[in-house]
């Protein structure tokens, strides 16, 4: 039998790490190894779930908080489809039914969105009791009882070579795709995230993106809790109390630059002090950081906003300004460990394929696409029809950069078809197909418009017989609250 710390719930549950949501005395936070046994132990008690999940997959559609684990644990090993919470009706059904879902873990706030007659698993009262759904009736299983988990094994083995989560990303053709992770691509990145970022077990880390974006997960969950350190986590974000929450002894803080920008708004108009603080990392990726929006934290704050760069299909991070040497502001940092970065001739986007002739990388200083390799890369995307772009073990990832001869990169652009907005990935294919299937619908046009504090904000230009709140309404019924455009010009026939 293989190590079951090849497992990466089972890998963070003998971290010893604590997990607790904001607004809750220390007292209620959680051990890992509680929340991972409370999953376990659903599926021990719930004989209708297990029935449910035989030869599919389990999704999870939930907010950043302890429960998160409790539904890891429960997928036993299977795929976990993440699905974010911002998402609408619409594309939690594709994603069921494209991953082959067969019971989804979540909260009652969430139901109305879920798939009609598929088996649900409610979470609001982890690890205590869980209520499972299944055709039609409610069985409540007390978790309660439970036993930690006495667990044995290397702490640095290689996770298994087999599906760990599955993300839905990369809409560049307009129908997103779902990139697996392994547990062997999740494990490596934590760890290097581990060493990067200098976590040990007295850090109390901050989580207030999504765990089901890798960002999130990896780096303010997975990693912390099996370096055996305390998280706190916010079901939603709000600027006033995350600032008052960073001097409650938080040490590591992970965002994207709009969240900066909107903690950075409180922190001036309040007045606050960070002299007697214990805040020692912060920590931006997910999108463009602007320098000016360093330069003004640091101001700020007396500590650096440190850049970092990553992709969902490499687990994500690849690159990171490390604490353990000066911050070059406006740099994306230097490769994590165990990854390599380079930067070659770019990829064809219209066919989604890599150079295909044999190329070398660029020299130091020439402009190109960044390229990665290492355990933390996706093996591919869900139906093998829908390859990664790469050559060989190199992935390439749509950016484009240049290394200087420090081996510090400097993104210049994009060019894959995309644009960020609140730091999730905006493909207009996708809502150009999305609205292009309105009724009376004839052309869609989606782009971006720059916008300091989200990034981007969204633009539809629409011809057909229809109305601009006809399209707006169409949109909160199929698409992310991320994904809705900003404004709608509708330019007849």
């Amino acid at each position: 039998m293989s190590d079951p710390l090849a497992l990466l719930p089972l890998a963070i549950a003998a971290g010893g790490g604590r997990i607790g949501a904001h607004g809750s005395d220390r007292a209620d936070d959680f051990e890992a190894q509680q929340l991972v046994a409370a999953g376990l132990t659903l599926l021990q008690r719930s004989a209708p779930l297990v029935r449910a999940l035989s030869g599919k997959r389990s999704a999870l559609l939930l907010p950043t908080s302890p429960a998160f684990l409790t539904a890891l644990a429960a997928s036993d090993g299977r795929g976990a489809v993440l699905i974010n919470p911002l998402a609408a009706p619409a594309e939690i059904a594709f994603q069921c039914h494209d991953a082959n879902v067969g019971a989804l873990f979540t909260i009652s706030s969430f139901v109305p969105r879920l798939p009609p007659h598929l088996p649900a698993v409610l979470l609001d009262e982890s690890p205590r009791s869980a209520r499972v759904l299944v055709d039609g009736r409610s069985y409540d299983v007390d978790l309660g009882a439970h036993h930690g988990l006495s667990i044995e094994g290397e702490r640095d083995v290689d996770g298994r070579d087999e599906e760990a989560v599955i993300v839905y990303t990369s809409a560049m053709r307009g129908t997103p795709l779902g990139a697996v992770l392994t547990h062997r691509n999740l494990l490596a990145n934590a760890r290097a995230t581990i060493e990067a970022m200098e976590i040990v077990s007295t850090d109390h880390v901050f989580a207030i993106l999504p765990y089901a974006h890798l960002f999130g997960l990896t780096v303010t969950g997975s990693a912390p809790l099996i370096a055996g350190a305390r998280v706190t986590t916010m079901e939603r974000f709000n600027p006033v109390k995350a600032v008052e929450q960073l001097a409650s002894g938080v040490t590591v803080i992970t965002g994207v630059p709009a969240v900066y920008r909107a903690m950075l708004t409180a922190i001036e108009r309040r007045d606050v002090r960070f002299e007697d603080t214990v805040l020692r990392l912060c920590v931006c990726g997910g999108a463009v950081l602007p320098i000016e929006l360093q330069h003004r934290w640091a101001d700020a704050t007396g500590i650096e906003l440190r850049e970092g760069y990553g992709l969902t299909e490499a687990g994500p991070v690849c690159l990171f300004n490390r604490p353990s040497a000066p911050n070059t502001r406006g740099t994306l940092g230097v490769q994590f460990p165990g990854v390599d970065v380079a930067i070659f001739p770019p990829a064809d986007y219209e066919r989604n394929v890599a150079p295909n002739v044999e190329v070398e990388p660029l020299p130091d200083g020439e402009t190109g696409e960044i390229c990665v390799r290492g355990s933390n890369v996706s093996p591919g995307y869900l139906h093998a029809a829908h390859g990664l772009p790469r050559r060989g073990e190199w992935l390439y990832t749509g950016d484009e950069g240049v290394r200087d001869d420090e081996g510090r990169v400097t993104f210049l652009g994009l060019l894959k078809p995309m644009f960020t907005r609140n730091g999730f990935n905006v493909y207009p294919r996708e809502i150009e197909r999305v609205v292009g299937a309105m009724p009376g619908v004839t052309k869609v046009v989606c782009t971006a418009i720059p916008d300091p504090a989200k990034e981007n904000d969204i633009l539809l230009r629409v011809n057909g017989d229809v109305s601009e709140a006809d399209v707006k309404r169409w949109c909160e019924q199929r698409l992310s609250v991320y994904k809705q455009p900003s404004v709608v010009e509708v330019l007849g026939r």
